[in-house]
């Protein structure tokens, strides 16, 4: 058997639901492994087709979603409502979630690892690969981060692409300069606060309310080009803005925020939306301002 094998081919960034850390949100980099006999052109997949159709496919499957484990003891879906679910976190906490059925992943499994993910992935390929690819792999991991990093989900409901769906996420570096110097503790402060996070807009909450048990929830629904987003989850889980939750946004925010911290200062701040990607805020002044 001949392999072609393509690494980076892409980065999902999505959100998924965990017992013990609630929503999470994630970016995995993808990479590819064909196996198979030699076509008429003597290759296994024209490496011109990779992105067209691989990449399309993972793209489309994951991407921008939620993943939920349906094996999980303390998930709760009901057929007349396939729409929504309810999902209990060890804690005694829970969360609920209402969007269209293109905004999430049903993964048959009890918890969201890359090996599952994996599974769902090779699965979906081998239905739209030709004939002599034979054997598909798929391996998922993070990127290799030097310094702090947190996960965070949001949604942006003014996107017309599948931003707009209410709980995706990333995994996400950050760098933050005080006076043209890297301020690692500041670093760390940020990625502890936002660690498994989910960053709201203020604009978007139609519910506050407190549990029996005294847990202070929040309620978000908005609605979008591709339909109705609903999301509840407990109030310690939330980081709330006055703003959009764009990473353009999330980089003006913390800078904002150090700048009042520490008003003599120049700051700049490096936020990454997942893999490669972000953006930058600067306050105060330097010779780039």
């Amino acid at each position: 058997m001949n392999h072609l094998f393509v690494d980076n081919l892409t980065v999902i960034d999505f959100a998924y639901l965990d017992a013990t850390r609630g929503l999470v949100g994630e970016s995995w980099i993808v990479d590819v492994v064909l196996g198979g006999e030699l076509d008429d052109q003597g290759m296994v997949f024209d490496f011109s087709n990779v992105k067209r159709t691989i990449k399309r496919v993972i793209d489309e499957r994951v991407d921008h979603r939620l993943v939920i484990p349906q094996g999980y003891s303390g998930f709760e879906w009901h057929e007349t409502e396939p729409e929504s679910f309810l999902w209990h976190l060890v804690d005694g906490t829970k969360i609920t979630h209402r969007s269209p059925d293109e905004a999430v992943v049903w993964l048959s499994a009890d918890r969201v690892v890359p090996s599952a993910v994996a599974r769902l992935l090779e699965h979906e390929l081998r239905t739209v690969l030709p004939a002599n690819v034979t054997d598909v792999e798929i391996y998922l991991r993070e990127d290799v981060i030097e310094g702090a990093y947190y996960h965070y989900v949001h949604g942006l409901k003014k996107h017309l692409g599948n931003c707009q769906r209410i709980a995706h996420g990333h995994r996400s570096p950050i760098r933050i300069d005080r006076n043209g110097f890297r301020d690692r503790d500041l670093e760390n402060r940020w990625a502890k606060l936002w660690q498994d996070i989910y960053v709201g807009s203020e604009e978007d909450v139609t519910q506050r309310w407190v549990a029996e048990d005294g847990t202070a929830y929040v309620t978000f629904e908005y609605e979008a080009n591709q339909g109705e987003f609903a999301l509840t989850l407990p109030e310690s889980r939330v980081y709330m803005l006055d703003s959009d939750t764009t990473v353009e946004l999330i980089a003006a925010h913390i800078a904002e925020q150090l700048k009042a911290e520490f008003p003599d200062d120049v700051i700049r701040v490096k936020a990454y939306e997942g893999v490669g990607k972000g953006a930058i805020a600067n306050r105060g002044l330097s010779p780039r301002d």
